[in-house]
């Protein structure tokens, strides 16, 4: 199974180039997605012997996301595997993905966070449950960690996705419609590595994109 990394960031020259070199122990590439960063996260990403692509500008996670898998398509992947550029995925959990979507017939395996969701921020926490349980049922399948950037998705669903939001909510409008083209949802428990990161979601503007997102799928 031919897979690639993708990693959506913006200025993320601090984390950047130790992930891309621990990416590259278990994939042969890694694309790093740069949103129109500040800083050097381009060139960072580029000397660890990531392929970079740089928007000029600020587009958001879902935008950078969309870019990727059509690079992805374009360069004959079976699947990719996304992973925020934060930190805090493990990127030692690349092969058990792989060995998963392997072994299902789901077209996408999404982390779960959940069952050790100890250090997570309280407030994220109950958020993700709450968003979880409404994509749950929207799915009509049990997904547990819905807002679980650090999944594989595989070339069949990405070639039937059609996404058209460019923030946070495409993640959600993944699942959505990769449910809506019959494709199974599954999961497996991952760590998750808190330091001090302050998340770039908006509560309220997100929030509200979300709920755009939940009424235009009815």
């Amino acid at each position: 199974m031919k897979v690639c990394v993708l990693i959506p960031t913006y200025n993320g020259e601090a984390t950047i180039p130790r992930l891309v070199q621990e990416v590259t122990k278990s994939v042969e590439r890694c694309l790093v997605v740069d949103d129109g960063s500040t800083d050097q996260t381009a060139d960072c990403a580029s000397r660890a012997g990531a392929a970079v692509i740089r928007h000029s500008s600020n587009c958001g996670k879902g935008a950078c996301l969309r870019c990727g898998f059509d690079w992805a398509l374009r360069e004959g992947y079976d699947g990719v595997i996304t992973m925020d550029g934060d930190g805090q995925h493990d990127p030692r959990d690349i092969p058990r993905f792989i060995k998963k979507a392997k072994e299902s017939p789901a077209g996408i395996i999404i982390g779960n966070r959940m069952e050790s969701a100890e250090k997570m921020p309280l407030i994220r926490r109950l958020t993700n449950r709450v968003m979880s349980w409404i994509i749950s049922r929207i799915c009509s399948q049990r997904i547990p960690d819905s807002q679980c950037g650090f999944r594989l998705i595989k070339r069949k669903v990405l070639e039937r996705l059609g996404l058209v939001t460019s923030r946070f909510e495409t993640e959600s409008e993944i699942l959505i419609k990769a449910h809506r083209a019959n494709f199974e949802i599954d999961s497996i428990p991952i760590g998750t590595i808190y330091r001090n990161e302050k998340s770039k979601i908006s509560p309220l503007s997100d929030t509200v994109r979300f709920i755009k997102l939940i009424i235009s799928c009815r």
